[in-house]
C-alpha cells in the first residue's frame, strides 16, 4: 500500500496535467488571437459592431477540447452544475452562451474570454479547398459591408500572405489531447462534454483546481 504522501503527489501530478492542458489550449488561443490581429491590421477586416449573426447559426460544431478552458473556469467559479443542467435542459441548437442582449463591445458572447476555437477562427481565417488553395472563411455581413477589404484579403492570401489557417490550429489542439479533439460535436454538446470531463476529473480528487 502506498503512503499518504505518495497519494497526494499522484493527485497533484494529475491536477497539473489538467491544469497544463487548459493552459496549453489557452496558449494556442493567445497565438491565434495575435495572428488574427495582425491579419486584421493588414486587411482592415473586422466584425460589424453588435452583429453576432454567426453565433445564431444552428449547425456550429466544435471539439470538446476547445471548450476545456470554459469548463475549467466555470468549475473554478462554482457554477459547473448549474451550467450542466442548463446544457442538458437546453433544446435549442443555438449556442447556449450566446447573449442576444449583450452590448459590451465583444459581440454577443457571455463567455467571450473562454470562447471556443471555432468562435475565434470564423471570419478571419482560411482553409484549403480540394486543390490545396487557401480560401478566406468569413461571413455574409462582412462580405456585404466590406467588399473591398474582403477582396484585399483574398488578394493577400492568394499571393502567399499570412493568414490563420483553420487546420493548423486544430492540429495544435489535436497534439494536446487526441481524445478530446477526435470528434466535432454540436457546439452545446461539445461544451457539455468538456464540462462533464472537468467535473468527473475532480469528483474523486481532494485537490481543487489551481
Amino acid at each position: 500500500m502506498q503512503d499518504g504522501s505518495a497519494q497526494v503527489g499522484r493527485i497533484i501530478n494529475y491536477q497539473l496535467k489538467l491544469y497544463q492542458k487548459v493552459r496549453a489550449v489557452e496558449k494556442v488561443f493567445q497565438a491565434l488571437d495575435q495572428e488574427i490581429k495582425v491579419f486584421q491590421n493588414a486587411t482592415g477586416l473586422g466584425c460589424l459592431p453588435g452583429c453576432g449573426k454567426c453565433c445564431f447559426k444552428a449547425d456550429i460544431e466544435a471539439t470538446p477540447l476547445e471548450f476545456l478552458p470554459f469548463a475549467y473556469h466555470i468549475y473554478k467559479e462554482g457554477t459547473a452544475f448549474e451550467w450542466l443542467e442548463k446544457l442538458k435542459e437546453n433544446q435549442s441548437p443555438v449556442c447556449v452562451i450566446l447573449n442576444p442582449f449583450g452590448a459590451d463591445g465583444k459581440g454577443l458572447c457571455s463567455q467571450y474570454n473562454t470562447r471556443g476555437l471555432i468562435c475565434r477562427l470564423f471570419g478571419f481565417s482560411a482553409r484549403r479547398d480540394k486543390y490545396g488553395k487557401a480560401q478566406l472563411v468569413t461571413c455574409l455581413p462582412i462580405k456585404t459591408d466590406q467588399p473591398e477589404k474582403v477582396e484585399a484579403a483574398n488578394t493577400q492570401i492568394s499571393s502567399g500572405g499570412k493568414v490563420p489557417m483553420m487546420n493548423n490550429y486544430y492540429m495544435q489542439l489535436h497534439g494536446i489531447d487526441m481524445d478530446l479533439t477526435r470528434t466535432h460535436l454540436p457546439i452545446n454538446r461539445a461544451m457539455q462534454y468538456a464540462l462533464e470531463h472537468v467535473v468527473n476529473y475532480y469528483t474523486y480528487r481532494t485537490a481543487r483546481p489551481a
